[in-house]
Parts: C-alpha cells; sequence; structure tokens
C-alpha cells in the first residue's frame, strides 16, 4: 500500500462548514467528535482552516447567498479533498426544499462524496458515514 494513501486513510483531518439551517446537524457533529461516540479512534480529527483538511463536513440549507463561499471554501481545499452531506437540508434542502433560493441537495453545487441520512442525523449515522468514506478511499475511489 502506498504510504500516502495509508496516511490519508488513517488520518483524514475534517474540517466543518455550516451553510445554514436550525444548527441541529451541528450540534450532532460536534456531539460525534466528544469522547462518547469519539470520530478520533478512526483518526479523524477537527481542523478550523479549510487548507488543512482533507474533508468537508457540510451541514445545513445550501442557498443562492452561500453558493459563492461554499465553492471558494471548497477550493481552498488541498487535492484530493472529499465531501459529507450532512443531514436532510444538505442532502435535499430539507424542509426549505422548493424555496426560490435553495439548492435542492449540496451535490447541485460542489460534489459530494458520502451522503448521511436524517434530520438530524445521530452521531452514529456520521460516524457509518465516516467509515463508509474511509472505505471508499480504502477502495482507491
Amino acid at each position: 500500500m502506498d504510504i500516502i494513501k495509508w496516511a490519508r486513510i488513517k488520518s483524514p483531518w475534517v474540517f466543518h462548514f455550516n451553510a445554514g439551517g436550525c444548527n441541529g446537524c451541528d450540534i450532532e457533529v460536534l456531539a460525534s467528535l466528544i469522547p462518547r461516540y469519539d470520530i478520533e479512534r478512526f483518526g479523524m480529527i477537527l481542523r478550523g482552516s479549510p487548507r488543512h483538511a482533507d474533508v468537508m463536513l457540510l451541514t445545513g440549507t445550501v442557498t443562492r447567498q452561500i453558493k459563492d463561499r461554499l465553492i471558494r471554501i471548497y477550493e481552498q481545499m488541498a487535492e484530493p479533498k472529499f465531501v459529507m452531506a450532512i443531514g436532510s437540508c444538505a442532502m435535499s434542502g430539507g424542509v426549505f426544499q422548493n424555496c426560490y433560493s435553495v439548492y435542492e441537495g449540496a451535490d447541485k453545487v460542489i460534489p459530494v462524496d458520502v451522503y448521511v441520512p436524517g434530520c438530524p442525523p445521530r452521531p452514529q449515522a456520521i460516524i457509518d458515514g465516516a467509515v463508509k468514506l474511509l472505505q471508499k478511499l480504502a477502495a482507491g475511489k
């Protein structure tokens, strides 16, 4: 196994981007980082800068107002970069779906690698999505 691929699988650094919404998903993302659920056992460490992160944890509804910021921050991430869309709002617009200013899913704006459904998703679901992302990386996709 290539050393760079091994390091990427064993220590993916994550960056949390909140596009807006009710903050329920944000609370669950932070809950997955505490010792009770401990997503850090997979090597995932929360970083404050997108330039230091491999994975973007995207929560909230993507609107026309936040679109340009989201694209700019996504482009600041180093290659290869991955996105986890967490919650119904990030996946499909959620309860705001059919509003004039809402994109029906983050994948309409940036590429998404893993979807974590729920409103809000439980920390176990977020950890399951992270494991699926790591399996995708190990498979070389």
